[in-house]
């Protein structure tokens, strides 16, 4: 991962976004010294969104599972019924 200091990124943008867009290798940007933000590419970020929603989706269906909230194939065919028709 390449590592740049905010300084760079405000005297460098064109040049940092354009090795990016290139390279697609996430930049880790740092004040002080210390980590404060990361640049991706717009695909990556968007790719990791939609990861991140179905990962979320299946956690909820776990908990659903842990938790006992869970229909037979019957149980939902009769509560969906109504939508159905």
């Amino acid at each position: 991962m390449k590592v740049e200091l905010v300084t760079a990124l405000k005297r460098q943008a064109t040049k940092i976004l354009a090795d990016l867009h290139l390279t697609k290798e996430p930049v880790l940007i740092t004040e002080h010294g210390k980590p404060s933000a990361y640049l991706v590419d717009v695909e990556d970020y968007e790719f990791m969104q939609n990861r991140l929603t179905i990962l979320e989706g299946i956690a909820r269906g776990e908990r659903a599972i842990i938790e006992n909230r869970t229909s037979t194939l019957e149980e939902a065919k009769e509560s969906m019924s109504k939508w159905l028709k």
